[in-house]
């Protein structure tokens, strides 16, 4: 199945077509939760709502190695 194909399918099983942005801001999280963590309590609490999720790469970047 090709992404288009997931896509599609995402859509009509949430019936949505909202696309989660993941930009993950150290400042505005949590104190003591990594960012994966942080991304995979968004997705859980979402993944019945929406159809995607996008990732920003440039939050990302910023945090350096530990992104």
């Amino acid at each position: 199945m090709n992404f288009t194909e997931k896509l599609n399918n995402a859509v009509a099983r949430n019936n949505s077509l909202v696309c989660v942005g993941l930009d993950p801001d150290p400042k505005r999280m949590p104190e003591n939760i990594s960012v994966s963590d942080f991304n995979r309590a968004i997705v859980d609490a979402t993944s019945d709502l929406v159809c995607a999720y996008k990732p920003n790469l440039a939050f990302y970047e910023a945090l350096g190695e530990a992104g």
